[in-house]
């Protein structure tokens, strides 16, 4: 007997059907179960969102919404809130989910990473400068890093506002790359005296300029005032650095995520040690112009050196900020802290707001018997890492730090420091005991002396840079994909249409079985293949988690595969089952399959409509909160203060509209929403009548506040539509686990069937 003529018993074949649909809807089941937990989740999620929106609110109250170099661009319209950003950003804060989608809560905590960018699977975020068009700290300079006004000049690292190791790095060595060249395109017919390239800078960009200079055989000396290391050199003593992905020049990639400070410095020096680099440190760098004869001359305190091309790998911070007060002179003041555990028992007092300052105060703090102040000129730090946010909250209420804010130093004496606060409106004055002044107020950068090189910062001058626009959700280069595949599934029918326009009797007596048939030939290829499509459609969800090491390729790339796979394991499951699913395990899965392909495509496609239009209404909300804010600003202390009754009172009854109630009372309330507001107006129009404030200030304030209510009831109501969209994600996730489940027992069943045949047919 052969496997082809074994038959299966009718009642055996239907008992094993029964079987198969019962686990089948058991898992049905088990589908609607994870259904309702998802509802349950909602609730949490608002009150995510709510913490968020207020995080977001006082990020723009302190000025620390806006990034001061780069920061990520968010294309809401591709947007599908996987969240995958928010978890690739090493800076806590940047970026979080909000109706659905990522949004910039703290874009001052932004330093161009570009993680977030590298892993969007839908290309929905680019990294972008705020306010390039008005930037005047940023100097003007071509793809090249050329300067705009002086050809040969080239500038790299933190002076070109890009602030990472990895980018100091990769511009060092393209700037090197361009200089080697050009000088090959057309050798330099000039004084054999003059060098090919003079680098100003020892840091990250100007070591890896010298190793590729190194590398590609340049006559080069590179120029340090102090040592190796540049800006680095400078933090502080087991500080942190991130440095991946990195490869220098003549070395390879770093084999690390992060070095300490000290670890990053031994390494650079052995690297110019081994390749004999010929760098000078102790020379101050003065300026550069160009030369009688063509070239560049660079000036130095310790004379000129002649080049034909300069790279200028500078850093942003310069000379050390001061504060121009009495006292400054005296030796305890101090504008770095490499070494906190040389002060002990001492009564220290930091001056500065960014993290430096911040790191200082808590290293010191840490020693013992120390008494740490730090004094900060704003009311409120608006840039720090929220590590070193939440570190300082916890020294201030363990009482190890006190932090003076909106304060400055008007005299520095022998034992103590004088101060001018600003409390409640007023001015105090305060005198600390103190034995140790460490001035972290940033630093003051090179533009003067670059301006005076040539080098331009003016912003008209710069090469217009195109703004993100949204480009879409994508949809027309999926659909042609899915056209494709359903055209060649169609075409594969059609030519196969005797046999697949057969019931299941009469296919067992076509020539084309034994090809076709789902246990054998062709149509056991088909299943085989789709079972191939899914795993690498899974495989997309592996390379997404944080938790699992798998990097290779971009996320966008998975993305895509992910997509196109989806289409084709449904497109060869229905050529596998005979275009005629049967009521079985493996039917159920092909119609899982097809229920996955479905709530994926809205997922994908239509979900990201409704949250675009919520997160529009935020930003609308946001806009009418600040000129609520701002238009009593310049009103007397009575008006002010009933300015900023108006704000809170609408605040409160935004909050009480918006994430207090469940979806039902909201609803409900939608209707009383408005007789709350016209009160609620109402009651302040009389207040303000009362205090005598004039009508044509009243009135466009309360014109504000109603417009400001109803941006977040539209808000609101937008999330709550969003809600019931993104059932369609938990159905995709719960299917997809669904359709898994499926297709492993299918599978184990269709081998426990070939293996019957197999014994009985021996």
């Amino acid at each position: 007997m052969t496997v082809g003529t074994v038959r299966e018993d009718p009642v055996l074949r239907a008992g094993r059907q029964h079987r198969e649909g019962n686990v089948s809807w058991a898992l049905l089941a088990a589908v609607l179960v994870g259904l309702a937990l998802a509802l349950v989740a909602r609730r949490s999620d608002l009150r995510r969102q709510a913490a968020t929106v207020e995080e977001r609110e006082v990020a723009r109250e302190k000025g620390s919404a806006r990034a001061r170099l780069q920061y990520p661009h968010v294309d809401l319209s591709r947007c599908i809130g996987c969240a995958t950003c928010v978890a690739a950003c090493p800076e806590d804060g940047v970026l979080e989910i909000v109706h659905g989608q990522a949004l910039v809560v703290h874009g001052a905590r932004c330093v161009g990473h570009g993680a977030c960018a590298r892993e969007c699977p839908v290309g929905g975020i680019a990294l972008t400068f705020a306010d390039i068009e008005q930037r005047t700290d940023l100097p003007v300079l071509s793809e090249s890093l050329e300067s705009s006004q002086v050809p040969g000049l080239f500038l790299a690292g933190e002076v070109t506002g890009y602030a990472l190791v990895r980018s100091a790095v990769s511009q060092g060595t393209a700037v090197a790359a361009e200089i080697a060249r050009r000088l090959d395109e057309v050798p330099a017919a000039l004084p054999a005296q003059r060098l090919d390239l003079c680098i100003v800078g020892a840091g990250p960009a100007g070591l890896a300029c010298s190793l590729e200079a190194r590398s590609r055989g340049l006559e080069f000396v590179t120029l340090e005032q102090e040592a190796v290391g540049g800006t680095v050199a400078k933090y502080p003593r087991h500080k942190m650095v991130m440095t991946q992905p990195v490869e220098l020049p003549l070395y390879g990639p770093l084999d690390r995520d992060t070095y300490l400070k000290e670890e990053l410095i031994e390494l650079w020096e052995n690297v110019a040690r081994e390749h004999q680099l010929p760098i000078r440190t102790g020379v101050e760098f003065k300026g550069v112009r160009r030369g009688s004869d063509g070239g560049f001359v660079v000036e130095t305190a310790q004379g000129e050196v002649a080049a034909n091309y300069v790279c200028l790998a500078l850093g942003r911070r310069g000379t050390p900020r001061k504060l121009g007060v009495p006292g400054e002179e005296l030796p305890k003041v101090a504008y770095g802290l490499l070494d906190t555990r040389s002060f002990q028992h001492r009564r220290v007092l930091v001056v500065g707001g960014g993290d430096s300052a911040v790191e200082a105060a808590l290293g010191l703090a840490e020693q013992a018997g120390n008494e740490v102040t730090l004094s900060y000129r704003k009311h409120a730090f608006f840039r720090l890492k929220s590590r070193n946010e939440t570190r300082l909250a916890q020294a201030v209420g363990a009482g190890r730090v006190r932090v003076l804010y909106s304060s400055q130093v008007t005299a520095i004496r022998p034992d103590t420091v004088d101060l001018q606060a600003e409390v409640d409106g007023a001015l105090q004055q305060y005198q600390l005991p103190n034995d140790d002044v460490f001035v972290l107020a940033g630093g003051v950068p090179p533009f003067k002396l670059l301006e005076a090189s040539g080098v331009s910062f003016d912003p008209a001058l710069r090469q217009e840079v195109a703004k993100p626009v949204e480009q879409g959700p994508g949809l027309a280069r999926a659909l042609a994909a899915a056209l494709v595949l359903g055209l060649a599934a169609l075409a594969w029918v059609i030519a196969f249409r005797g046999y697949y326009s057969l019931g299941p009797l009469e296919r067992a007596h076509s020539p084309w079985h034994t090809l076709l048939r789902p246990s054998s030939g062709i149509g056991l290829a088909f299943g085989a293949a789709a079972l191939a499509c899914m795993l690498a459609n899974l495989a997309y969800l592996a390379r997404r988690s944080p938790r699992v090491s798998l990097s290779f390729g971009s996320l966008t790339s998975w993305m895509t595969v992910h997509i196109a796979t989806g289409i084709l394991v449904l497109l060869l499951a229905m050529l596998h089952a005979g275009m005629a699913p049967a009521d079985t395990v493996g039917g159920h899965a092909f119609w899982g399959l097809a229920v996955l392909v479905a709530t994926g495509a809205i997922g994908r496609y239509l979900y990201s409509f409704v949250p675009h239009a919520a997160n529009g209404r935020e930003l609308a909300l946001e806009e009418v909160k600040s000129q609520l804010a701002s238009m009593s600003s310049g009103w007397d202390e009575t008006n002010r203060e009933f300015g900023e009754r108006v704000r809170r009172a609408i605040s409160d009854l935004v909050s009480d509209d918006r994430w207090q109630r469940s979806f039902v009372r909201r609803v409900v309330g939608l209707f009383g929403s408005q007789r709350r507001l016209e009160r609620t107006l109402g009651e302040l129009r009389r207040q303000g009548r009362n205090e005598g404030i004039p009508v044509d200030q009243v009135e466009p304030l309360l014109t504000l506040a109603r417009r400001a209510h109803r941006s977040a009831l539209m808000a609101t109501h937008y999330e709550d539509l969003r809600g019931l969209l993104a059932t369609w994600r938990y159905l995709h996730r719960w299917v997809a686990l669904l359709m898994v489940l499926l297709i492993v027992l299918h599978v184990a069943a269709a081998l426990r069937y070939a293996a019957s045949f197999a014994g009985g047919g021996g």
